[in-house]
């Protein structure tokens, strides 16, 4: 996936917009006007760094003279006290993006780190790690980036991408059948996704004609005779609380994708600090 700068300038403006809706009035007090200065970011932990087209831009659109130079590449696996980047420039306008470009940039790494690590635990698998729509909001352009930088697939990036029928739409469409049919009858150009939480709402699906089979909230023993029943006529997801299961062993059970809302919405920002 690559960035769209242009759907990640409004998250820059409406942020720097909220940090100094008025002006940054510690920094118009205390430095003298024209000093110039270099500053510099460091991992305080170990991670993977991702954001940094998106730290340089807050820079840019703070004071277009500033001078951003990456010092590692965009999903570079980063050791504790690594020099990530340099900014050079007027202080004053340094100072003004600095929490914005940091929140951004550790909030990204945190979630390619997170990503990165829930990837190297299925390695060897078929299973692939994909995310979810549980992003912040407002900034789920930089966050599903954030996910693919750290080796993740994105699901549905919104309503409009795909047909995923859950439990709410079957109950008001009167079970999965109706649903699937409804749905097929409205588009022949997507794939439909239903989930499921039993075997016979499994063998529905199937019946139905489901591209996609979500087995949510399944024991690890169901999951394995789930992905058995269905003999790769679906695609199989596992789901329901990822972020808190051994994903081995979710893995082992053949699942095609394990898809995990916690990579974003509970995810460690990983740490970065930016000293002059």
């Amino acid at each position: 996936m690559k960035l769209d700068m242009s759907l990640v300038d409004p998250i820059i403006v409406n942020t720097l917009r909220e940090d100094m809706p008025n002006g940054d009035i510690t920094t118009s007090a205390t430095i003298p006007a024209g000093t110039q200065i270099s500053g510099r970011f460091l991992a305080k932990q170990s991670g993977r760094v991702c954001g940094l087209e998106v730290a340089a831009r807050v820079f840019a659109l703070v004071d277009e003279s500033l001078v951003f130079t990456p010092l590692v590449a965009e999903g570079q696996d980063v050791e504790k006290g690594t020099l990530i980047a340099r900014v050079e420039g007027n202080a004053d306008s340094i100072l003004k993006g600095e929490r914005t470009a940091l929140n951004l940039l550790q909030r990204m790494s945190g979630i390619a780190t997170a990503t990165a690590q829930a990837v190297a635990m299925v390695q060897g698998t078929r299973a692939r790690i994909a995310d979810t729509r549980k992003t912040t909001p407002g900034l789920r352009v930089i966050e599903k980036y954030a996910v693919t930088v750290g080796g993740g697939l994105n699901h549905r990036f919104n309503l409009s991408d795909g047909i995923l029928i859950k439990d709410n739409h079957i109950a008001a469409a009167g079970g999965i059948t109706p649903a699937v049919e409804a749905a097929r009858r409205a588009t022949h150009l997507l794939k439909i996704e239903v989930e499921t939480e039993t075997p016979e709402q499994v063998d529905e699906a199937l019946q139905a004609g489901a591209d996609v089979i979500m087995l949510d909230n399944m024991s690890l023993e169901m999951m394995a005779d789930m992905v058995q029943r269905i003999q790769g006529r679906a695609v199989t997801e596992a789901s329901g609380n990822m972020g808190e299961k051994d994903l081995a062993a979710v893995a082992a059970t053949g699942v095609d994708v394990i898809s995990i809302g916690a990579l974003t919405h509970t995810v460690q920002c990983m740490d970065i600090s930016l000293k002059f």
